[in-house]
C-alpha cells in the first residue's frame, strides 16, 4: 500500500483541488476583497435629483374634445416630477454623465457627492435615443473622477461592479461578471441602442451609475433591466463607454445636441439561410434594402443587395449595432465598412455625416382656425427622418406631435399623412389648408409603419 502511495505521487499524479485547503498565509490574502477598488472608485459616483414642472389638467374632462369648450380658459395646473438617479464624474472640473431620462428636461438638477457636498448642476448635452446626458457641476474643481476604459476591449467573463443609488437608499455597490456584448434592445430605451449585459445586480435608482472594471476604470453606464417583477433578475444593461466618450466630446466642443452618424440606408438582418445564399459562413450582417440619395454609403460605392458584415473591423449583426460604431467614430472622420458582394469581401471607406437637414423642415404648428388645432407638421427630409426613426425612403409631411385633438381620432407621432379628403400633400401648409376649409367628414391617407391607413372623423 506504501508503495502504491509513493508510486502515485512519483508519477505525479495530484489530489483533486477540492481536497486541498490552505491557511491564508498573509494579511493581505484574509483581507482579500473588492474594498480597495471600491475606496478608489465609488468617491466619483454621485446621487442625482431632479426635478421638472409638467403641466397637468385639473379636471380630466379638459382631455375630452367636446367637454374643452365648456372649460374654456381653464389653465393647466403645473405639477412637479422628481427622479432619482446616479451620476458618475468624469474629470476633476465637474463633468459628469447620467441617464436621460433621469435629468432630460429637469428645471433643477442637485448632484450629491459620495462625501456630503452637493453642487448644481444644468444639462450640457443630452439624447433621448441613446438615454445620455453630459452634466456640467456649478463651481466644482478637483473632483474625484474615473478614467475611460475602451469598451471594445471588455469581454465577457470579466469580473465588475455597479456603484449606484438603487431605491435612493443610499450608495450601493454589487458585483457580477460580463454577462454578454453587443445586446441591442433590451428594455433599454427605443430598441436601438447597443448595450453591455451583466448580472450585477442593477435596481432603480442604478440608473447613471457606474459599471466598472477590476482596475477602477468606467465600462459602461448602467441604464437599464429586463425584469417583469420591477426588481433584479440579473440582466441588467450599461451604455458602452465608447459612446460616453463621445458624448463627452461633443459636449465639450460647445454641441447642443448630439450628432450621430447618418447611414442613410435601410436594412434587413440576415438569417443563415439568406446568409448562405450570399456566400457568408454565418448568419448576421445587413443587407442594404434602401438608400437614400444623399446616403455616404452611396456615395462610396454601396449598391441595394449589398451586404455590411463589420464596421471597423468589428462585427455587426444589426442595425443598432452599426449605428453604434458609425456613432463612436466621430462627425467628420471616416470608417471603414466590410461590404460583401456577390461573394467578395472589401473593406470600403465612407464619411461619417450628420444626416442633412435639407430641404428645410418647414416646422408648422396648426392654430386655432385649424380643425386640429395644436397639431405640428414638419416636411420629412433625412434629420427628420433620424431624429423620428423614419425609414431612408421616407418623404412627404409628418407628424411631429399630435398636440390635444389629433389623437384623439387616432393620428400618430410619426404618421406621414399622404392626403386629407382626397387632396394629395406634398408640404404641410396643403394639411393646414385641407383642415382649415373642410366643413364636412374628414378622411386622412397616412402611412403607419409602412403601412397605409385611413382616418375617418367627422366635425
Amino acid at each position: 500500500m506504501k508503495y502504491f502511495i509513493a508510486l502515485f505521487v512519483a508519477l505525479g499524479f495530484a489530489a483533486p483541488v477540492w481536497a486541498e485547503q490552505k491557511v491564508p498565509q498573509s494579511q493581505m490574502e484574509i483581507q482579500l476583497s473588492f474594498v480597495p477598488l471600491v475606496k478608489q472608485a465609488a468617491p466619483a459616483v454621485v446621487n442625482i435629483y431632479a426635478t421638472r414642472v409638467t403641466e397637468a389638467r385639473g379636471n380630466s374632462y379638459l382631455d375630452d374634445p367636446f367637454f374643452q369648450r365648456f372649460f374654456e380658459g381653464a389653465a393647466p395646473e403645473p405639477r412637479a416630477q422628481n427622479s432619482l438617479g446616479s451620476g458618475v464624474i468624469l474629470s476633476p472640473d465637474g463633468i459628469v454623465v447620467s441617464n436621460y431620462h433621469v435629468v432630460g428636461m429637469a428645471t433643477d438638477i442637485r448632484v450629491v457627492l459620495n462625501d456630503r457636498r452637493e453642487y448644481s448642476a444644468r444639462v450640457l448635452l443630452g439624447d433621448e435615443a441613446s438615454d445620455l446626458a453630459i452634466l456640467q457641476l456649478e463651481d466644482a474643481s478637483d473632483l474625484p473622477s474615473l478614467a475611460l476604459r475602451t469598451s471594445d476591449d471588455v469581454q465577457v467573463g470579466e469580473l465588475t461592479l455597479a456603484i449606484g443609488n438603487p431605491f435612493g437608499v443610499g450608495q450601493t455597490v454589487s458585483s457580477g461578471i460580463i454577462s454578454g456584448l453587443a445586446r441591442s434592445g433590451g428594455s433599454g430605451g427605443n430598441g436601438t441602442g447597443y448595450f453591455i449585459q451583466t448580472d450585477a445586480p442593477i435596481n432603480p435608482g442604478n440608473s447613471g451609475g457606474a459599471l466598472i472594471d477590476m482596475a477602477g476604470r468606467l465600462i459602461g453606464i448602467n441604464t437599464s433591466i429586463l425584469t417583469r417583477s420591477g426588481g433584479s433578475n440579473g440582466i441588467g444593461f450599461a451604455i458602452p463607454s465608447d459612446l460616453v466618450a463621445e458624448f463627452v466630446t461633443q459636449a465639450k466642443a460647445g454641441s447642443d445636441r448630439f450628432h450621430r452618424a447618418w447611414a442613410g440606408v435601410s436594412g434587413q438582418v440576415l438569417d443563415y439561410d439568406m446568409a448562405a445564399s450570399f456566400g457568408l459562413d454565418r448568419s448576421g450582417g445587413i443587407i442594404i434594402t434602401d438608400l437614400h440619395p444623399a446616403s455616404p454609403f452611396g456615395a462610396a460605392g454601396f449598391e441595394v443587395g449589398d451586404v455590411i458584415t463589420a464596421v471597423d473591423g468589428q462585427p455587426v449583426i444589426s442595425g443598432g449595432e452599426m449605428l453604434f460604431r458609425m456613432s463612436v467614430g466621430g462627425i467628420g472622420n471616416t470608417a471603414v465598412v466590410t461590404r460583401t458582394r456577390n461573394g467578395e469581401a472589401s473593406d470600403v471607406t465612407v464619411e461619417l455625416i450628420s444626416a442633412p437637414d435639407d430641404p428645410p423642415r418647414d416646422f408648422t404648428v396648426l392654430g386655432d382656425d385649424a380643425i386640429l388645432t395644436g397639431l405640428e407638421l414638419a416636411l420629412v427630409n433625412p434629420a427628420v427622418s433620424d431624429e423620428m426613426g423614419l425609414s431612408a425612403n421616407a418623404a412627404g409631411v409628418v407628424v411631429v406631435n399630435t398636440g390635444p385633438i389629433a389623437v384623439q381620432v387616432g393620428l400618430r407621432r410619426g404618421d406621414i399623412i399622404e392626403a386629407v379628403n382626397s387632396k394629395v400633400v406634398e408640404i404641410p401648409s396643403d394639411v393646414r389648408e385641407g383642415l382649415t376649409n373642410s366643413d364636412r367628414g374628414v378622411r386622412l391617407d397616412i402611412i403607419r409603419g409602412g403601412s397605409r391607413v385611413q382616418l375617418r372623423f367627422r366635425l
